[in-house]
């Protein structure tokens, strides 16, 4: 555990308790904590993950409010979930401050994360954020500076990490040495599309793309920008951080669990057509480059992340090893000298896994409740709301998320750059590579209200 995390959790179990343990205004009549939902998707969109994490919260919490940057979704979600009695807004600005919640959902496309989180801490709230937190590895290092100075209970909604007949089951068995002591894993995580270059038109009356794009690059309206931002660098990191954000998170957290990052990052992967070779990614990442209107993430990629306790962790969009009839499109295989395990969302197989006793799985049992950090697993949502009452530390906490996405992002730039690449995990920086330390933050657009 990190020196600033220490000190984060002494201070919070002793003088500063009580600014976790609910609210710090008043509640409402009923005495729940007063909510608010920060992005919400709908029917216009591809993108309803917000409108769902939104109305989970809403079954502990009195919602008060909304806000998204397209008024269909908002008005969507008032009148369909709370019969229109919502205040909406289109500026999570103004919503902050003139509403002043207690607990805040955030379900944006991901460059608008760590901007929102951070005003909604520094306004005061508790908050649960989509995945994948951050758009950098920068970003990561401020939102995990802001959770420390603010105090407020930061949950990250990877509900992997709830999942406990699955993926706690695995990291449980990985951890108490049922695979052997030295154990690698094989991470499948799907590849991205290509598409493009898509047509630029008038956007809708009723959206405000320039709030959209925000802190991102200026560009024109386009569908598949704001349907499938997920394919666009300037929003997101593809498969690498969608997904990635889901199975390398689970994968990291069995195989180096006192580590703070790989060592090392290697491999190669498949660029969409549109993008050279040689591109200048820090000029595009800064808005001072550009490419043609279409999908720019990678399509197609083996990488290894290394670790200094020598484990090895393989991201692949398909991963396939025919020597031994290994082939598997989404989903983790966990492998060591003692045997091998594969788990994903709808499984937990292998030959370790049908061995187990009943006294193996009484000691699993208590291995999971250390990795629930002394909770009961159970539903993610509710492992946040536990935390805001006794001030205790989620099971998906900003500085676990910030370390899983930096491997994430560590791929992605390896990836653009083409080359192998060395990373202190403690300075958090790349050894000895300023081209690679570039890409370590981005230029961010001055956002004016309207």
């Amino acid at each position: 555990m990190n020196t600033s995390r220490r000190r984060f959790l002494q201070t919070t179990a002793a003088g500063s308790a009580v600014a976790m343990s609910g609210p710090l205004r008043a509640a409402d009549d009923n005495g729940k904590l007063r909510l608010a939902a920060i992005g919400v998707g709908g029917s216009r969109g591809r993108y309803n993950r917000g409108r769902s994490i939104a109305l989970s919260a809403a079954g502990f919490a009195n919602m008060i409010a909304v806000c998204d940057v397209d008024d269909l979704h908002a008005k969507e979600f008032n009148e369909e979930h709370f019969g229109g009695k919502l205040n909406t807004y289109r500026d999570y600005r103004e919503l902050l401050e003139q509403e002043k919640p207690d607990v805040v959902t955030i379900g944006t496309p991901d460059h608008w994360h760590v901007p929102i989180a951070i005003a909604a801490l520094r306004s005061g709230a508790h908050v649960y954020c989509e995945k994948p937190l951050t758009l950098t590895i920068d970003e990561g290092k401020q939102i995990r500076k802001v959770v420390e100075e603010t105090g407020k209970v930061f949950q990250v909604g990877t509900q992997q990490r709830s999942a406990k007949d699955l993926f706690l089951t695995a990291i449980a068995m990985v951890q108490t040495g049922r695979l052997g002591d030295n154990v690698n894993a094989y991470v499948a995580i799907g590849g991205a599309p290509e598409g493009g270059p898509f047509d630029v038109t008038d956007a809708p009356k009723d959206i405000d793309w320039n709030l959209w794009l925000g802190p991102a690059p200026d560009k024109g309206y386009c569908e598949e920008r704001r349907r499938f931002f997920r394919w666009y660098f300037e929003y997101s990191g593809g498969k690498m951080t969608d997904w990635g954000a889901h199975h390398i998170d689970i994968a990291q957290w069995a195989l180096a669990p006192g580590e703070t990052g790989p060592v090392k990052v290697s491999g190669k992967g498949q660029f969409p057509k549109i993008v050279p070779d040689d591109y200048n990614w820090e000029s595009f990442l800064n808005g001072e480059a550009s490419l043609p209107n279409g999908y720019n993430t990678a399509m197609k990629f083996n990488i290894e992340l290394t670790y200094e306790n020598g484990s090895v962790l393989s991201v692949n969009d398909h991963y396939t090893r025919e020597n031994d009839n290994v082939n598997f499109p989404n989903g983790i295989l966990f492998e060591g000298e003692k045997g091998r395990i594969f788990v994903n969302r709808g499984k937990l197989e292998g030959r370790p896994v049908d061995a187990l006793t009943d006294a193996d799985r009484a000691e699993l049992d208590e291995k999971i409740t250390e990795l629930c950090k002394g909770k009961k697993p159970g539903g993610h949502m509710g492992n946040f709301f536990e935390c805001i009452s006794d001030g205790g530390l989620p099971i998906s906490d900003v500085w676990t998320h910030h370390r899983t996405m930096t491997s994430c992002h560590l791929c992605n730039i390896a990836l653009m750059l083409g080359r192998d690449l060395t990373w202190d995990p403690k300075a958090e920086r790349f050894v000895g590579d300023e081209q690679a330390n570039a890409l370590l933050s981005r230029k961010s657009r001055e956002v004016a209200r309207t």
